[in-house]
């Protein structure tokens, strides 16, 4: 084959082979020294503050050219609680009885996520996987309840995990190869949204009320199209917060109320998507 019809085809040597070359250089004091590594090979140049732009869009770029290469198109998020235990297992966050107790009580949130995470998959398979793919934090808690219930049907899923200052690793159920590491929440949370076709938050903690009021306030602002925002658990998240009252003080609109759906069930959710795109 001529060279040319190649795809992305240059007469320049790839950073695949200098890379390479450059493992086999002699060591001396020079070829040793840190200025002599090539700048993206330099861990220490690379993690300094003046790179943090090339940092940012190295995070940016590297799920979504995987993620395109994949043909995966849209996905369908679940945000929740990381602390939530499966029902009979243990509430390992708890630091008290009282938690301990409500932690326990919302295990059942466990059970639905995954059968929800099921239904999407069942339905991203008549779409070859490139529609409607599940995509979490990839921790544990609803999160892996999400991955599981699409590991469930032999659906791959989507983990979009962050480093953080106590250990985090991912959960069992993501696919390995569509499983991210994150330092930056910006560009986790933009890459959260920028396939989805439908929002849906269990109860949890500040981590899922950032997700969710990122996801409200772009929807509402129309800077995002708007797609199915599903709380799961009336009673948690009306006492959680009271949407109703910022609409009596005037600070939103009573129209924004309208932009969130209650349900309590997989099959209620997974309704509202259907007729939202008429599936």
């Amino acid at each position: 084959m001529n060279p040319m019809e190649k795809s992305g085809w240059t007469p320049f040597p790839n950073s695949e082979e200098a890379v390479k070359q450059a493992r086999t250089v002699p060591q001396t004091p020079q070829t040793e020294a840190p200025a002599y590594r090539l700048a993206f090979m330099d861990d220490e140049f690379m993690t300094r503050r003046d790179l943090r732009p090339i940092r940012l869009q190295l995070e940016l770029l590297k799920p979504e050219m995987i993620l395109a290469d994949r043909g995966i198109k849209s996905t369908v998020v679940m945000f929740g609680g990381a602390r939530i235990p499966e029902p009979g297992g243990e509430a390992w966050a708890a630091k008290n009885e009282v938690q301990k107790k409500n932690l326990q009580a919302n295990s059942h949130y466990y059970e639905e996520a995954r059968k929800f995470a099921r239904l999407c998959s069942e339905y991203s398979a008549t779409t070859y996987y490139r529609e409607f793919i599940v995509v979490t934090g990839g921790g544990p808690g609803v999160m892996e309840a999400g991955n599981r219930g699409a590991a469930d049907v032999g659906a791959p899923t989507i983990g979009l995990n962050i480093v953080l200052p106590h250990e985090q690793a991912p959960n069992a159920y993501v696919t390995p190869d569509l499983c991210f590491n994150f330092h930056y929440f910006a560009i986790r949370k933009m890459h959260f949204l920028m396939r989805a076709k439908a929002v849906c938050v269990f109860p949890g903690g500040f981590g899922t009320m950032d997700e969710l009021f990122e996801a409200m306030t772009l929807i509402q602002t129309n800077r995002m199209e708007r797609m199915p925002l599903i709380l799961f658990g009336k009673e948690f998240w009306t006492k959680a917060i009271n949407i109703e009252f910022l609409a009596e003080q005037g600070t939103i609109s009573p129209a924004d109320i309208e932009l969130l759906s209650f349900v309590e069930t997989a099959d209620e959710a997974w309704g509202h998507i259907k007729d939202f795109y008429k599936l």
